[in-house]
């Protein structure tokens, strides 16, 4: 595992949802590459190691006065902000079919609403600092293909897919760059929740589910939180400075694009 301890020193970053899975991983790539991070998710976590270096904010990513609040408690413990991570989302499994609108409603708004609102507050406030900075969007790569029992989810997954590319052109005068970074099939806990949902409509056993999906990856292997966090890392370093509106697969070759 290779690590820049300087690649991000003196750098503010915010996560949000933080506290476990990618987004975990993503916060603890910064934290090893000398930046300083701030996460917010509904859960509070603690890194006594990088003391002085990391805050952990409780709170709602799709409420908006919460993530506005976020935003200036990083930049004032920091003395900046310089890269949003609009990690926070949820996925869920049904057929379109039987899909309460209120279920539709849930996914697409929590995953949409939190990158809106992460990606506003955070280019206010470096348009606001004048040096530019970095918004870094989670899709997925069921935001470029349908997936079945996964419309909900494919569909607000495309749709930051756009709302980040239209931010790239729109930010550019203000030498703000935003990407989306695409993961594949992840090695998380979330997918104990995913292989039962998946279960439940195709009356596979969640050990099928989970074995089925991980065949059809050619590298042979679910990604790890770290494969995605190393990608976030790069989008966020000087060396991607020229590097706005791309969506960047991590997926060991499944469907490339």
């Amino acid at each position: 595992m290779i690590r820049d301890c300087e690649r991000h020193a003196g750098k503010g970053v915010l996560v949000t949802g933080g506290a476990s899975g990618i987004g975990l991983g993503i916060v603890e790539r910064f934290l090893g590459e000398g930046a300083s991070v701030a996460v917010l998710d509904l859960a509070s976590i603690d890194k006594p190691e990088a003391a002085g270096r990391f805050l952990s904010l409780v709170g709602d990513a799709t409420d908006e006065a919460t993530v506005d609040v976020a935003v200036a408690e990083t930049a004032a413990r920091f003395g900046g902000l310089d890269v949003m991570v609009c990690n926070a989302g949820v996925i869920a499994v049904g057929p379109v079919i039987d899909m309460p609108l209120s279920e539709w409603q849930r996914v697409v708004g929590i995953n949409v609403d939190s990158v809106f609102l992460g990606s506003r507050a955070a280019a206010r406030q470096m348009i606001a600092q004048g040096r530019g900075g970095a918004i870094i969007n989670a899709a997925s790569g069921a935001g470029r293909r349908g997936v079945p029992n996964l419309s909900h989810y494919c569909a607000s997954k495309a749709a930051i897919i756009m709302l980040t590319q239209s931010l790239a052109v729109e930010l550019a005068p203000h030498r703000i760059r935003a990407n989306t970074y695409v993961p594949g099939h992840i090695e998380t806990p979330f997918w104990g929740g995913i292989a039962s949902g998946f279960a439940r409509v195709t009356g596979k056993t969640p050990d099928e589910v989970i074995e089925g999906f991980r065949a059809t990856v050619p590298w042979g292997r679910f990604g790890t939180p770290d494969d995605v966090a190393a990608t976030v890392s790069w989008l966020a370093s000087d060396e991607a400075e020229y590097v706005s509106g791309q969506a960047i697969a991590m997926n060991g070759a499944e469907f490339p694009y």
